[in-house]
Order: structure tokens, then sequence, then C-alpha cells
């Protein structure tokens, strides 16, 4: 079967353009784990797992779905004491918290909008110094 040229694409192909905005790292699969890698590193991982929690939820198509994506948003990044707490204002948690039980596609927006700001802000300027971004960088720049 003929494959398209895009499926041999190299995922560092994309690394030069990672150093553009946080957009292009988050929209990018290999930026995306690249990332999270050192996000992990930092003890932060949280964020981006929040952050990509909540893309694919705005994806759920059926009630049952996103009642039940919901919750294990919920339950795993929003609560108080949840197993990877992201850091929100407690406004914004107190909200969720008190409309978890009819969550609707924009439940988490104000929170992901916190977390989006806390990664482009704080986060990425430091991914481009890391270590796993500069050995990305230089393993791409020497092909």
């Amino acid at each position: 079967m003929w494959k398209s040229s895009t499926e041999f694409a190299d995922p560092l192909g994309d690394v030069e353009s990672w150093s553009e905005s946080v957009d292009k790292v988050l929209g990018c699969k290999a930026g995306q784990i690249a990332f999270q890698q050192f996000l992990k590193s930092q003890y932060s991982e949280e964020n981006i797992l929040f952050w990509l929690a909540c893309e694919d939820y705005k994806k759920v198509k059926s009630t049952p779905e996103m009642i039940s994506s919901a919750n294990r948003i919920f339950s795993e990044f929003v609560e108080t004491e949840a197993p990877r707490q992201i850091n929100i204002d407690w406004s914004t948690r107190e909200n969720i918290t008190k409309n978890i039980s009819q969550p609707t596609l924009s439940s988490f927006e104000t929170a992901q909008k916190q977390v989006y700001s806390l990664l482009a802000r704080d986060c990425y300027p430091r991914f481009l110094k890391s270590d796993i971004y500069q050995g990305l960088l230089r393993r791409a720049e020497s092909r």
C-alpha cells in the first residue's frame, strides 16, 4: 500500500519550531512528549497532563462520556488532595466542584486557561533551556 510522505515524517523535524511558541510544542505529539518528560523532571507533569485531558474532553460527543470524562478529570486533577492536583485559584476550583454533577464542554475552560498560562509563562521558558530540549535540538541540527 502506498504511504504518504507525512507517514514517514521525522518527529524531530519540528524541534526547531518549538522555540517559536508553547503552542508549537503543544501542537505536536513529539513536542508534547518532550515537554511532558521535562515537566516530569520538574515535578510538574500534572500541568500538561491536565491540559491534554482538557483537549480530549472538548472532543467528547455523548453526555454519558462527558460525565465520565469530567469526573475522571475532576478526581485526578481538580479536587482538593487529587493525586495530580493542579495549581488553580480557589474560585475556579470551587466553581468546577459546584458544577461537576452537570458538566458541560466548557466545565474546565477557566482552569485550562490558568494552567496554559502557567505552562507558557513559567514552564516553557525553562523547557527551552533544558538539557532535554537542547539535546533534541542538537540531534535535529546534526542531521
